[in-house]
Formats: structure tokens, sequence, C-alpha cells
């Protein structure tokens, strides 16, 4: 096969790896752990992060769970090696977003009343009063 042939061929297929490649998260375990310290409020060390997941673009989906039961639903964006390469690896990692999720501790959380006028209960907020559905 001539050289020119086979760089026709070829060169579609390495920009496509190419790009591919870069789509890929560049966030280490060190990063991922220090940012959901900070979301969470505790120490590295004191959960473990499992069930992680990478989608197109950076973003990462993972649980983090901590030694006292408690379970967090995670995600943060991490600069793609494309992103580092054309802002010259000025791209910033995303903080952390935890959501906690009910029952991941196994323990019912007591109801906590709504502050507001009297009479109004934990399920009727300012919103609700406003629609009309309470």
């Amino acid at each position: 096969m001539p050289l020119r042939s086979f760089v026709t061929h070829c060169a579609p297929l390495a920009a496509v790896l190419a790009l591919v490649a870069g789509c890929a998260a560049t966030i280490d375990q060190d990063g991922l752990e220090q940012r959901t310290a900070q979301a969470i409020g505790r120490s590295v060390g004191q959960f473990t992060v499992t069930d992680r997941s990478e989608e197109t673009g950076g973003r990462i989906n993972y649980t983090a769970s901590t030694r006292d039961g408690k379970t967090y639903r995670c995600y943060l964006y991490g600069a793609t090696g494309f992103q580092k390469a054309m802002s010259f690896g000025q791209t910033p990692h995303s903080d952390a977003i935890c959501t906690a999720m009910v029952g991941g501790s196994g323990k019912a959380l007591p109801a906590q009343p709504a502050a507001g006028p009297k009479g109004a209960s934990a399920e009727c907020n300012a919103l609700l009063r406003a629609a009309g559905r309470c």
C-alpha cells in the first residue's frame, strides 16, 4: 500500500481516536476525593467512592459512602484532555455536587416543622400556598 493511500485511509481513523480520547475526564482519584470531602463535610479517608462512571464531556457520576452509613450521589465535571489541550492546561475541574440519599443511614429522619405562618406545615411552603395547593 503506497504511503499516500495509507495516510488517506488512516487519517480519519486517527482523528476520531484522538477526539474520543480527548473526551475522557483527566481528574485523578485524589482530586475526586478532595472535592467530595469538601462537598460532604468529611475528611478524605472517612468515605469510599464507588459506582464511578463517566459521561461524554467530562461529567463523572459516583456514590460516596461514609463509615457511619450515610450515602451521597455525587457528580463533578473534570476537564477533558481536549479541553486541557485547547486551554494550555488552564481548564479547572468543577467542585463536587453531592446529594444525601434518603435512607442512606437506614434511619428515618424526624419531621421538622416549617417556619412560617400559624398553621403552616412542612408540606405547605410559600410556593404551594401561592399556587393554592394548601
